[in-house]
Formats: C-alpha cells, structure tokens, sequence
C-alpha cells in the first residue's frame, strides 16, 4: 500500500453558464521518501492535484490518502513551499521560521535550538534577527524551507519554487534541496515545468496532458542518476537522451491540445 493513494481524482470548476474538466481519473501511488515530479504544459491541472492533495480544494470525484487516512482538509502534516517565498516582513527570519511551530502549539525549547540549527545547515547562520528584505531571493526560499521543515511534515509540496531564481542560485537549491529531503528522508512531489528540473530532483516523473488534465505518460529515472546529486545528474551521460525523450513526449502532448 502506497504512502500516499491517488484514487480516480476528477475535478471540475463549475460557473453559473459552464463546467470545465480540470483532471480526469487520475490515479497514482507514492512511497516514503520518493521525490515525484509532476511534468506538463500549463494548464494541465498540476497546481489543480496538488491543491487536492493539501487538502486545500475538495475533488469533484475520488479521494487521497496519506497513510491510508484519508486527507480531507488541510494539516500540518503537509508542509507547502511556493514560488514566492511569502515570508512576512515586519517579522525578523528567527520569527518567520518558528512561525508554524508556534501556531501549531509545537514551539518548545528543544525544537527552537534545531530549527536554528537547521538554519545555520542551510548556509543562514548569524541571519536571525535580520528581516527578509535583507536577503537574496535565493536565501530567502532557503528561509522558507526551513519553516516548512520545521513542523516536521510527513509530505512536502513544492509548486515551482525555483522558478523566480537566477540560474546559478537555481541549481545551487535545487542540490541543498535535494539533499536536505533525502537526509530527513521526506516524500516530496515537485510542480514543474521545467524538464531538466523534473530529471535532476526525481525518482518518477508524471506528464500530464491538458484538457482536461490526465497522465499522458511516466518516466521512472533511472537508479545510477536517482544517487547523484542534481547538479551531477545534469553532468550524467544518460541526462541528455532522458531530456530528449521527455522533450518529444511533451512536444506530442502540446500537439494534441
């Protein structure tokens, strides 16, 4: 039994004149510690699953379960990273990164001492009492990891937290991301539109097809790159045919629109 069971999601918006199909029977499992990708064009309903996922929107038909529990509204157990870093401003790092903690009633010395310790892992020791407009776009999504992390989440949802990044600062997270995941050994799914992304994070990646949203096709990495750090994943000599095979199967799902 999967960690976490899609079962048969179908989604749809409802207007006063119209319906539109947002996802259609989607089903899939995910294990423990796995990093899963979802991979599509936009408008293709990823943000849509995730959203159903968190237990942020209900799904029209089907249900998910997390450790065989179903998830029907949203918990700490699931912790969000976004593109935007949505840190608050007037309050300084050491305040945002206990934030979830205090308003989960979880903030007690012991978990204070390894949150910051955590911070000073990721490279943000000496940070605290700054406020986020004193910090790069690339620190400040390492903030809000650290924040996300610090609930202790069973699942992670990242929605394109890379994408507002420089390319160096990209690459340099996606390796500090990676690595921090696999040594808590977390299970993550990653939305994406970037294929060179999906190939250097994941263990499977899901491409979807659009209108409405289904899975069009899956990729199982293979176990040699699944090892390598992201960066070196990108080095790897299997990394370009991978890319191209994902490139043609994205382009024919495009087609089709």
């Amino acid at each position: 039994m999967g960690f976490l069971k899609i079962d048969r999601i179908h989604h749809s918006y409802f207007t006063k004149s119209s319906a539109t199909t947002a996802l259609s029977n989607i089903s899939l499992e995910i294990e423990k510690g796995e990093f899963i990708s979802f991979l599509g064009p936009s408008g293709c309903g990823k943000t849509t699953l995730l959203s159903i996922i968190a237990g942020l929107l209900k799904p029209t038909e089907g249900n998910v379960t997390l450790e065989n529990q179903p998830i029907e509204k949203t918990n700490n157990q699931i912790g969000y990273m976004l593109q935007q870093d949505y840190l608050f401003p007037w309050k300084t790092i050491e305040e945002n990164i206990l934030l979830g903690l205090k308003l989960n009633n979880q903030l007690t010395a012991k978990k204070r001492r390894e949150t910051l310790t955590l911070l000073e892992q990721m490279g943000l020791e000496g940070v605290e009492k700054q406020y986020p407009a004193q910090l790069s776009g690339g620190m400040r999504q390492r903030v809000a990891l650290v924040r996300t992390l610090a609930t202790e989440p069973k699942l992670l949802m990242l929605d394109e937290p890379f994408s507002a990044l420089d390319y160096q600062t990209k690459l340099r997270l996606e390796d500090l991301v990676s690595n921090t995941l696999k040594s808590f050994g977390k299970t993550a799914i990653l939305v994406t539109h970037d294929i060179g992304e999906a190939i250097a994070m994941s263990d499977r990646i899901y491409l979807f097809s659009p209108s409405p949203g289904q899975i069009y096709q899956t990729f199982t990495i293979p176990d040699e790159l699944r090892t390598l750090t992201p960066f070196h994943t990108r080095n790897h000599e299997k990394y370009p045919e991978i890319f191209q095979k994902i490139w043609k199967e994205l382009e024919q799902v495009e087609t089709e629109q």
